[in-house]
């Protein structure tokens, strides 16, 4: 469903080449598989498309583990709470 090119993701990572790309992939991957634990759907709309990529630069730009990574991770954390599906099981809400 998301429609995340390589290309687009490099361009936000501001990343030139072809080096990383095993990395990316794996990253955009990762991305969509904590989103869904999250309780995020996978869709394709912009804002999902933005958590993956805040996702891939979170642990793309900080391999150190000693960076504190607190400021992107607070910007995941409210898209989340937004794209968050609140359904109960039966596809109901609450509230």
């Amino acid at each position: 469903m998301l429609e995340l090119s390589l290309d687009e993701l490099k361009k936000y990572l501001r990343i030139d080449g072809s080096e990383d790309d095993d990395i990316l992939t794996l990253l955009v991957e990762g991305a969509k598989e904590y989103l869904a634990n999250a309780g995020v759907p996978e869709s394709n709309s912009n804002l999902y498309k933005l958590a993956v990529m805040l996702y891939c630069a979170l642990h793309y730009e900080n391999r150190d583990p000693a960076v504190r990574i607190d400021r992107f991770n607070f910007a995941l954390e409210s898209i989340i709470l937004q794209l968050k599906d609140y359904s109960a099981p039966d596809g109901t809400t609450s509230g």
